[in-house]
């Protein structure tokens, strides 16, 4: 159908959307994760796809208690009894790639009495390294049809495929999952309101990894449901910002998939008054860490100036940066580029344009870049999306609170450089 997407109107392009989600949910975890992945990419695909996409949901068949067993067992050498004292056989979510069990640790000390230890036991499906690999071929196979149907370059499935394949084998292998935990955990190690799930080593191998389990609530239910309690919004978004601001701008190791569904919150109960709830601040747990980005020297360079510029709504600069993060140059009239960028900017910087949302700002040029067929690097445009995900959020938690402006305030500095690792850690570390 995607040939007449744009050819019979807008009522048979809601129907196709409609079809491509549904096909690519029932075509198995690589077809979801590539579409997930997709959702990402408003600078490879429009942005109605990617709004459908993005509805993916990661809820998979779930395998049988009898795999779970065998492939924990066969994975640590011992017999599940011996490793958990008690192990539920119900998985608490199931993903594409694993599902999760709630379990607690068997742990004998000589002459001490332990309270068990709450782990999430992270299985990987059955035979999903080998399924994804398949239809991986069959996406490529597509993929390379697709590049001789002229219709069909706009969807530039080629492009796509070649910078997802990277992304999707690395999600394969919990045991480089729990690697990016530790690391996680080690760089926000002064951070009293942010952590993360801790591997509990040596139960972590390539097919079943065990944490800890992390009670909370998700951050959706404070930006969708929770009505008042603006003061405690106001420290999650707070919170988010500076947690993102540091992955980005001290540590270059970036959590890619920070959307709601990955994201707890914790409020510290205080038994002497309910109405004290509120009052202590949230702890916010980050989850599913197995997509990260790192970026080289060169395209931090560029990121940061992109950012200067787009909050000194600065249209050049903006679009020769975006040029720059461009591996492989194919846009086919870089100038024109520029100054259809250029001119949407001093529109931006007119009291009318003026209304319009930093967020949203970057939202339309990230459309051009699609339009002008400009190729931004996989992991520079995930870093984009990540501060437009966690921009979306944030504005609804504090409507008045702006990323793009907390991030003029520490990139607009001269010797930023010097000074944001202190202000960050001084900011949010006790």
């Amino acid at each position: 159908m995607a040939p007449f997407a744009d050819c019979f109107g807008l009522q048979f392009r809601k129907i196709w959307l409609q079809v491509v989600h549904r096909t690519l949910e029932k075509a198995g975890p690589a077809f979801i994760k590539w579409g997930q992945w997709a959702a990402t990419r408003p600078d490879l695909f429009p942005r109605d796809l990617c709004i459908k996409l993005s509805e993916l949901h990661t809820k998979a068949p779930e395998h049988s208690f009898a795999y779970t067993k065998k492939t924990i067992e066969r994975a640590f050498g011992r017999k599940l009894s011996e490793i958990f004292e008690d192990f539920e056989e119900l998985p608490v979510a199931s993903g594409s790639i694993a599902q999760v069990h709630r379990a607690s640790l068997r742990f004998r000390y000589p002459g001490q009495q332990m309270k068990p230890t709450l782990v999430a036991v992270k299985v990987r499906h059955p035979g999903v390294g080998e399924s994804i690999r398949r239809d991986f071929v069959i996406i490529n196979l597509v993929a390379k049809i697709s590049k001789f149907i002229p219709t069909l370059n706009w969807l530039r499935l080629d492009e796509s495929v070649q910078q997802f394949a990277v992304f999707m084998m690395s999600q394969v292998d919990l045991a480089r999952e729990a690697a990016h935990l530790s690391r996680f955990i080690y760089n926000f190690r002064r951070w009293k309101n942010v952590s993360f799930p801790k591997p509990v080593y040596p139960l972590v191998h390539p097919a079943v990894l065990v944490e800890t389990y992390e009670q909370g609530e998700s951050v959706s239910h404070y930006v969708d449901e929770l009505q008042g309690h603006e003061r405690l919004k106001s420290a999650l978004a707070h919170i988010g910002t500076h947690a993102l601001l540091k992955m980005l701008l001290v540590d270059n190791f970036i959590h890619a998939d920070m959307h709601p569904g990955n994201i707890l919150v914790r409020v510290a109960q205080s038994k002497s008054s309910p109405k004290r709830l509120f009052k202590s601040k949230p702890h916010v747990i980050f989850l599913d860490v197995g997509m990260t980005a790192e970026l080289s020297r060169s395209d931090r360079v560029n990121l940061l100036e992109f950012f200067k510029a787009v909050a000194r709504r600065d249209g050049r600069t903006a679009a020769e940066c975006t040029l720059r993060l461009s591996k492989q140059q194919n846009c086919p009239n870089p100038e024109a580029f520029i100054e259809e960028v250029d001119k949407e900017f001093t529109f931006w910087g007119t009291p009318e344009g003026d209304l319009i949302h930093p967020a949203d700002c970057m939202q339309q040029l990230l459309e051009k870049v699609r339009r002008h067929r400009v190729n931004v690097d996989g992991n520079v445009c995930t870093v984009l999306v990540t501060t437009l995900v966690l921009e979306g959020w944030q504005q609804k938690l504090d409507p008045a609170y702006d990323v793009m402006q907390t991030l003029q305030t520490l990139l607009l500095k001269e010797d930023w450089a010097k000074s944001l690792s202190y202000t960050i850690e001084g900011l949010m570390a006790p």
